[in-house]
């Protein structure tokens, strides 16, 4: 699908795109289409291939005074399932272009923004609305990773759940505590991956067109404070993974202590129980040269023997404060 900002209904008459667009949005576009934009603006449109390249070279590049950057985006982002999609932006003197396979609702803020400004736009100006919506659709999910992080922050440390004495319950809680941080370090993981590709594409423009001597006015010093974003939002989610790796280890440290406890109750009552059962196999051998067998109060001693045999390590490891 082919969209061209701003949208003039004027001109509805003048084809898929009208001269004077500033913002080609290719999605999921046809070879048509891409044919129809390469012929009129004299430029390559990247296939999802060499978007998908890592290489900072390959995601970096000029060619006869256009630019051509790519950057990972995190796509279904509001879902339990995010993923990384790339994304294209093909800065041409006179327009931009941008490939996209997926919804990104970045793309939908920047381009009601476009759509309503009062003033033209030119193609340098697109792009910084572009990536200023993108930075704070990252900003938003950034927070909301934090709110999510703090709520299981109380989770883990919760008095009441500490306190609690029913294990299987807690073991429960626990697994999905492990669950919610294993998807929120993923999340966090893609979210790096958007704020360090948009981290090497500002400072990139911003230094080919001052080497081009193009004037950048306003959009210099907006693209200035873009990248100022950038790495402050790549703190923040070096603030948050560090958090996500501490509650790992915190609940991975209850769920060791919990065990031990589990542990430690067997290990008591296997040994609370061998004296009595030393004593009771004692008296249950049955020899006839057995003083106590003949006793009228033989087997009330027997009784009583084991009985203090089991109370007495008891009351020695409470007196140890073992339990």
């Amino acid at each position: 699908m082919l969209s061209a900002y701003p949208r003039l209904p004027d001109h509805a008459d003048a084809g898929p795109i009208h001269p004077s667009a500033i913002w080609i949005d290719l999605f999921n576009a046809d070879a048509d289409e891409i044919g129809a934009v390469e012929a009129m603006l004299g430029v390559r449109i990247p296939s999802r291939e060499a978007l998908s390249e890592i290489e900072v070279s390959s995601r970096l590049r000029t060619e006869q005074g256009v630019l051509y950057l790519s950057t990972p985006m995190m796509s279904q982002s509001e879902s339990e399932e995010p993923y990384l999609s790339p994304v294209g932006f093909v800065l041409a003197p006179t327009a931009l272009i941008t490939i996209r396979f997926d919804r990104f609702k970045s793309f939908a803020t920047a381009a009601e923004a476009i759509q309503a400004l009062g003033k033209p736009c030119d193609a340098l100006g697109a792009f910084t609305l572009l990536v200023e919506a993108v930075i704070d659709r990252q900003a938003d999910l950034l927070e909301r990773c934090g709110a999510e992080l703090t709520g299981i922050s109380h989770s883990v440390f919760s008095i009441r759940d500490l306190q609690s004495s029913k294990a299987v319950r807690t073991n429960v809680g626990h697994r999905r505590l492990l669950a919610s941080l294993g998807r929120l370090g993923d999340r966090l993981s893609e979210l790096r991956a958007v704020l360090l590709g948009l981290g090497r594409i500002a400072p990139f423009v911003l230094e080919i067109k001052r080497k081009g001597e193009q004037p950048l006015d306003e959009y210099d010093s907006r693209l200035q404070a873009a990248k100022q974003d950038i790495q402050s939002l790549i703190d923040y989610e070096t603030h948050l993974t560090d958090k996500v790796q501490f509650l790992l280890d915190a609940v991975l440290g209850l769920i060791n202590i919990q065990q031990n406890d589990i542990f430690k109750v067997l290990t008591i009552a296997s040994v609370v129980g061998i004296p009595p059962t030393l004593v009771a196999s004692i008296y249950g051998m049955n020899f006839a040269n057995m003083p106590e067998l003949h006793w009228n109060f033989g087997y009330p001693f027997g009784l009583a023997v084991i009985l203090v045999s089991t109370l007495a390590p008891i009351a020695w490891f409470k007196w140890r404060g073992w339990f």
